[in-house]
């Protein structure tokens, strides 16, 4: 497994593809986990929490899938078979993301005798998944992005960050900063939004205020972010 030492004073400072992006899943998962665990599926069927932990697995699903297109590739271009343990990983991951789909959708049509088991069982799969893509992740930071800064600069870690951004529809965009921005530390947060700011149309950074911070940062976070000019 991974450990943090395994990251090297190199990396410090360097362009961080993986870091933001996981640092959102993590806590989206968390949050899921929790809610499931308290989900009382004798009372009723929690059509809320199941409806967002099934946007999540899409989500979930879109991340793989963008890691495969742009920098899998990529990596595999410079360091020929790099990915294929990765690519491998991501499989087995999207065959995780149909069952627990499926189980969802069992819990939608149980009759009620029959919700508390399978509840249980959809919690249980989550915490399997979660468990498995947290070990996934934390080797993609600790082995891969080393091994991504010693083949590329940062520019092109940032051209390749760009192409899957450019990817995304307008709300997957707002997905995923939602996802993000309440994951990071105050610092990351102010870097992403002032390169976001600089760099987007005034419309689609306003959007991503509007519709991801407000609704997710804790006041005192709007707050630092309206003192470096950026919550407008």
């Amino acid at each position: 497994m991974p450990t943090p030492e395994f990251i090297s004073a190199a990396e410090c400072g360097r362009w961080d593809i993986y870091g933001p992006i996981h640092k959102g899943l993590r806590l989206a998962h968390g949050e899921l986990l929790r809610r499931l665990g308290r989900a009382d599926f004798d009372a009723a069927i929690p059509h809320e929490l199941l409806g967002d932990l099934r946007t999540h697995l899409v989500l979930a699903a879109h991340h793989l899938a963008h890691e495969e297109a742009v920098i899998h590739p990529a990596l595999d271009s410079r360091a020929p078979g790099a990915a294929a343990g990765l690519d491998t990983d991501h499989a087995h991951h999207q065959a995780r993301l149909a069952l627990l789909d499926s189980a969802i959708g069992a819990i939608e049509y149980a009759a009620p005798a029959d919700r508390r088991a399978l509840g249980r069982g959809l919690y249980l799969a989550f915490s399997t998944f979660v468990a498995e893509d947290l070990a996934h992740m934390c080797r993609e930071e600790a082995e891969v992005w080393p091994r991504l800064c010693a083949l590329f600069s940062d520019e092109e870690l940032a051209a390749l960050e760009m192409t899957i951004v450019a990817s995304l529809s307008p709300a997957d965009n707002i997905a995923f900063m939602r996802m993000m921005l309440p994951a990071m530390n105050r610092a990351e947060r102010a870097a992403l939004l002032t390169a976001m700011k600089t760099g987007a149309p005034a419309e689609a950074y306003a959007e991503v205020i509007e519709l991801a911070a407000r609704p997710t940062l804790a006041p005192e976070d709007l707050t630092h972010l309206s003192e470096l000019g950026l919550a407008a």
